[in-house]
């Protein structure tokens, strides 16, 4: 699918753990030049042109937009993070809102063929009066809100893409559920998590850079948004279940002990519409992906990077 793409690339959020595979992916395309841009600053990729700039700042981002001048735009960029507390408000309305408007803004300005917009599936559907559940929840929701507007009013070619709740290799934040549990496996300890009854839609990473991808390039889907999802529901227990018989079946994990988060969302991804919009359709199966983000762990569990993020990691409760 990279290989359809021909022209300027701009990607934000391309330090992050999707952002980092779909650069990986478009690196080596001939076709392709590519820029992506962050807060701070960083050493030379080979095939990449990096920027400095702070995504809430318009200012900055015209400034990249003008000198760049992308074709497409893969805005990726956000904070992650589904805590309720209120100190999460006004950095996910910033880095995650904020940041989205000025990205539009930018692409409007300068004529970009196709923006991608990394949605979630944490975004409230469906509902006659929704309310999000979480702050990150409400600068998603809003954003896909601003994305339809730019569309209808100023004719954006932009696609926003659900995205369901993502794992596999090198994932950086090792709070998250799949790192948290391997890792304190692989170091001989219990994982604690919440009760597990949750029921969650997984996604394998690569399986998300295809679908971002075939939204860049898929005729006639401006406007409209997807679902990058697996379609299938599965209890947080059983992916800790999972881990552990592939990683060290002797260890009991302790479930109970991170209390469940209130007003949690249960979505399955709408796969066929997905195909029906986008042309894309997962490919990699559950026992698969877990089995290769196994193996990634057990090989980089022990680089220095991993080591100094274990010290302060702890699940989120996912």
């Amino acid at each position: 699918m990279e290989s359809q793409l021909h022209g300027t690339v701009l990607i934000t959020g391309a330090t992050g753990f999707i952002g980092s595979h779909l650069c990986r992916r478009l690196a080596n395309n001939q076709r392709v030049a590519l820029h992506a841009i962050s807060r701070s600053e960083q050493e030379g990729s080979k095939g990449i042109r990096w920027w400095k700039a702070d995504l809430a700042a318009s200012t900055a981002v015209r400034s990249v937009f003008a000198e760049v001048k992308p074709d497409f735009v893969f805005h990726l960029a956000s904070v992650v993070t589904g805590a309720r507390d209120i100190s999460f408000v006004r950095p996910t309305l910033e880095a995650n809102f904020l940041s989205t408007v000025n990205i539009m803004i930018g692409a409007a300005e300068s004529g970009c063929r196709r923006v991608v917009l990394a949605g979630s599936m944490e975004e409230p559907a469906g509902a006659a009066d929704p309310v999000p559940c979480s702050p990150y929840a409400a600068a998603k929701f809003a954003s896909t809100a601003y994305a339809r507007m730019f569309h209808a009013l100023y004719s954006l070619p932009v696609v926003v893409l659900r995205v369901f709740m993502t794992y596999g290799p090198a994932q950086k934040d090792l709070r998250k559920l799949i790192p948290y549990v391997i890792l304190s496996l692989l170091r001989g300890e219990a994982p604690q998590t919440s009760t597990g009854t949750r029921l969650v839609d997984w996604i394998y990473v690569e399986d998300v850079v295809d679908g971002i991808l075939r939204a860049a390039t898929a005729p006639g889907v401006e406007g409209k948004v997807a679902d990058i999802g697996s379609g299938t529901l599965v209890p947080i227990r059983a992916i800790v279940e999972k881990l552990v018989q592939l990683v060290c079946p002797e260890i009991v994990p302790h479930f109970g002990e991170v209390p469940d988060r209130p007003l949690e969302q249960v979505r399955v991804a709408d796969v066929a519409q997905s195909f029906q919009e986008i042309g894309w359709r997962p490919a990699v199966s559950l026992d698969e992906g877990l089995r290769r983000t196994v193996e990634w762990y057990r090989i980089h569990s022990t680089s220095s990077q991993v080591s100094h993020q274990l010290t302060t990691a702890q699940t989120d409760g996912k």
